[in-house]
């Protein structure tokens, strides 16, 4: 699906813009975000968007440009314009969400584990 190369009303660009951008902060959890975004974004479109995120994530975390390209089958080309893209805040911000997770996920198996003794 190709969309129009006529551009639209800014005022009405920017209303869209927030709905969408609403429509994905309302998702309740995982399963309905995850539902939500399979079925507005193709296949490939996804792919694209999770492997954007997956790039940064490990770019952060010191992983090497030869390691993420063989593990997510994507070119330097996409390493490198996603690297030049963690300065931007929303990187920023999804990385940050991202490591939050990961301590919290840590943290909750080593309560587990203490609960277990």
């Amino acid at each position: 699906m190709r969309t129009s190369d006529k551009k639209v009303n800014t005022s009405l660009k920017n209303q869209i813009e927030i709905v969408f951008s609403q429509t994905i902060a309302d998702m309740r959890d995982l399963r309905e975000a995850t539902i939500f975004l399979k079925d507005f974004f193709n296949q490939t479109e996804f792919e694209a968007f999770a492997k954007r995120l997956a790039i940064a994530y490990w770019l952060k975390k010191g992983r090497s440009y030869n390691n993420i390209k063989d593990n997510l089958k994507v070119s330097s080309a996409t390493v490198a314009s996603v690297q030049s893209m963690m300065e931007k805040e929303g990187f920023k911000l999804a990385l940050k969400k991202m490591e939050a997770e990961e301590w919290a996920n840590v943290w909750s198996e080593k309560i587990k584990k203490l609960v277990k003794k």
